[in-house]
Order: C-alpha cells, then sequence, then structure tokens
C-alpha cells in the first residue's frame, strides 16, 4: 500500500459521506480505513450503513457502534436510539461483526478512541468545558505500551497529525459527517472545528515516509441541518450548519 484515504465519524451523514467519496475517487488511493461512529445520529443512518456494507474497505467500531449492537435498547442515547431504529437485523449484525481495532502489516494500528478505552480521547484534553490539544506525557501514557509506527485514530472529530518521535506518526482525519458536538462524558464540554466541511486523511509513501494530508470538503451541510432539526436535534443542526455548537 502506498496511498490510504482515513475516514472516521460519518455519524450517518450520506451526504457528506458520497462527497467525500466522490473526491477520494480522484486521488487513487490503494485502500480505505474506516475508524468507526458510522450511523448514530438523527440523519440518515440505513443509507449509510448500507453503502458501507456494499465498500471494500477496512472498517472497525466505534464507541457508538459498540452500544448499538451491546446495549439494551432502553439504555440508548438520542443519537444511538434513533439509529437502532432505522436499522434491519442484517445491518446490525454487520455492525457487530467489525473489530474494535485493527493491526495492518504490523505497521498500522487503527483505534476508534485509545488503544484501551474507545470512549477516551487520545489527542485532545477536556479543560474548562473545552478540548485542547494534549500534552505529549499524556498522550505518550494513553498510549500505554502500544509500539506501532502509524496510530490512526477519531473519536474526538478533530483533525489532528502528531509526532511523538521519528517513529511515531499519529493521525486523526476529523469527522466526515459531525463537524461540532456536546458531550458529557467524562464531564460536559464542546469540541469544535469552526467549519461545516466534511474532513478526511490521506496517507501517502513517498521518500521512504508517510506523508499525511488533511482534506476538508465543501457539501450540502443545509441538507443534513434540515435533518437533524426535522428529527428534532436542534443542537445537530447547528453543529452541521456551522461547524459551531452556540
Amino acid at each position: 500500500m502506498k496511498k490510504i484515504a482515513i475516514l472516521s465519524d460519518i455519524h450517518g451523514n450520506i451526504i457528506a459521506l458520497e462527497k467525500v467519496v466522490r473526491d477520494l475517487e480522484t486521488r487513487q488511493v490503494d485502500r480505505v480505513f474506516n475508524l468507526g461512529d458510522h450511523v448514530s445520529g438523527p440523519l440518515w443512518p440505513k443509507e449509510t450503513v448500507c453503502f458501507l456494507m456494499d465498500r471494500d474497505w477496512i472498517h472497525i467500531l466505534g464507541n457508538h457502534d459498540r452500544q448499538l449492537v451491546n446495549q439494551a435498547p432502553r439504555c440508548h442515547g438520542l443519537s444511538d436510539s434513533y439509529a437502532y431504529k432505522q436499522l434491519s437485523g442484517i445491518e446490525l449484525e454487520w455492525l457487530r461483526s467489525l473489530p474494535p481495532s485493527m493491526e495492518i502489516q504490523k505497521e498500522f494500528l487503527l483505534i476508534h478512541g485509545t488503544p484501551s478505552s474507545d470512549t477516551a480521547y487520545l489527542l485532545e484534553t477536556i479543560e474548562h468545558g473545552r478540548t485542547r490539544l494534549a500534552a505529549q506525557y499524556e498522550i505518550e501514557d494513553r498510549l500505554g505500551e502500544t509500539k506501532s509506527r502509524i496510530i490512526l485514530c477519531g473519536h474526538t472529530h478533530v483533525p489532528r497529525i502528531v509526532e511523538l518521535s521519528a517513529n511515531t506518526l499519529i493521525v486523526n482525519p476529523g469527522s466526515v459527517g459531525l463537524p461540532a458536538y456536546k458531550d458529557e462524558v467524562p464531564e460536559y464540554h464542546v469540541v469544535e472545528t469552526g467549519s461545516s466541511r466534511a474532513r478526511y486523511s490521506i496517507l501517502e509513501f513517498a521518500n521512504d515516509c508517510w506523508r499525511a494530508e488533511m482534506i476538508a470538503i465543501p457539501y450540502e451541510c443545509h441538507k443534513a441541518a434540515a435533518q437533524a432539526r426535522k428529527n428534532g436535534r436542534f443542537d445537530w443542526e447547528i453543529g452541521l450548519r456551522t461547524g459551531f455548537i452556540q
């Protein structure tokens, strides 16, 4: 593999995903890695999962995917509950079949959050209700004994490229489908990227090293915002339209 597309946190936003796929198809990538949280949210979960099931991509579970298939429906939050009600047994079984992480060619480690938790942030730390770039020692502590050369993570929806050393590259591609959100875990905080664009990354091996490129694609975000509003999620409507929460 010389060129890889990295996607994460689609959250049922099929129109953003389709725009991203049209873009990456022009870049002649060898593989696509998809880092989880595929469908949860008030948008188009069924259409999204059917699209993904037809793709020859490498997929792993995100925390919302795990909750969808492992939690009792009565325990679901609003985003998981909406998605669960839209999906068939076959689609839920496909999600259930996905691994929580994956190591590829002893070089790439695909995770959603950290190596030990799909609900923890690897590259961000929460302070005063917002996130900041984690300190190097914080990231190293969260990685534990992980020794992979290239670590690919999602979960925070914030695109970042971090190099801990000459031998460790960490890439979070950002979110395809949700550029801003608020959460109560582990404490109340907001995450904002400041743009409505759909995001993904390209890794390319050239001149004996891997180069990472962050890509932000404009799409018809007003349609996604309208769908969120239709389903009573005004927080998602604002986030999808603006990349901010307030």
